[in-house]
């Protein structure tokens, strides 16, 4: 049984950073997709930050535009993690962020529907 188990939300004030973990066990993601995702009450997941295999040791990420320059996504494979870290947070930050695992077929990790692993959800709240 795959399972995603996200850690580190919780509440900042804006400017301050904050790191979120994602520890994968049941299924290993080295060649695989891994991206954050997160949602706000009455809108859907949108995708914050992914990354996906280039070959070799090679990894490619993408950001969406709101935090570009303040997310960084990173992955640990011999942890099967995948990790956020958040700087400089603003309120439109606040959301539910949930981590995500790539499916065997996907072919596009900007797409939210070539993820077939999720987590939980961690609540991150920033506000003064």
């Amino acid at each position: 049984q795959v399972q995603l188990v996200e850690s580190g939300g919780g509440l900042v004030q804006p400017g301050d950073s904050l790191r979120l973990s994602c520890a994968a066990s049941g299924r290993s993601f080295d060649i695989y997709p891994m991206a954050w995702f997160r949602q706000t009450p009455g809108r859907g997941r949108e995708l914050v930050a992914a990354t996906e295999w280039s070959g070799g040791n090679r990894y490619s990420a993408a950001y969406a535009d709101s935090v570009k320059g303040r997310f960084t996504i990173s992955r640990d494979n011999a942890k099967n993690s995948v990790y956020l870290q958040m700087n400089s947070v603003e309120p439109g930050d606040t959301a539910v962020y949930y981590c995500a695992g790539g499916s065997d077929r996907a072919t596009d990790y900007l797409r939210i529907s070539d993820y077939d692993y999720w987590g939980q959800g961690t609540q991150v709240t920033v506000a003064s």
